[in-house]
């Protein structure tokens, strides 16, 4: 791929976004979370960019995992490939710093793929991406039950 193409694709790329998944105390179980990343790709919302496994033993020594430590049978043995290297070491340690000994983690780095039109829209008309942010699922919830512990109804 010329400059110029690499240059053109990347203008038509939507936001990339990164996700560290954990499961505390166990090896990466995707059997209903990897079907549903394969479908989401298929569909064209996302575009899977790399994937990373990362584990922490129990004195706390971290491992980057490749996809056969998880084993053939593993859901996420459809990945294979998919490893670009735009998830480097210092992300795997700085994912496998968020886990506690014995845990183990995916990293997903995805292109979010339905945005792309308004972010290319965007860059178009001279607009730049000012700041954007994601609220995590616990912290909403754990506001709706303050505003509902505070509501005197």
């Amino acid at each position: 791929m010329s400059d110029e193409q690499a240059l053109e694709t990347l203008e038509e790329m939507g936001p990339v976004d990164w996700i560290v998944i954990g499961w505390p105390g166990k090896r990466p179980d995707g059997a209903e979370l990897a079907p549903m990343i394969v479908d989401l790709a298929d569909r064209g919302i996302i575009r899977v960019l790399d994937i990373a496994f990362v584990a922490k033993d129990d004195r706390g020594a971290v491992t980057a995992l490749d996809l056969e430590h998880l084993g053939p049978d593993s859901p996420f043995a459809i990945f294979a490939g998919a490893s670009t290297g735009l998830i480097d070491h210092a992300d795997v340690e700085e994912a496998a710093a968020a886990l506690d000994p014995g845990d183990s983690a995916a990293i997903l780095l995805y292109e979010n793929r339905w945005a792309a039109p308004l972010a290319v829209a965007l860059r178009r008309s001279g607009g730049l991406l000012l700041a954007d942010g994601r609220i995590e699922i616990q912290a909403i919830i754990a506001a709706l039950d303050a505003l509902e512990a505070a509501d005197p109804i």
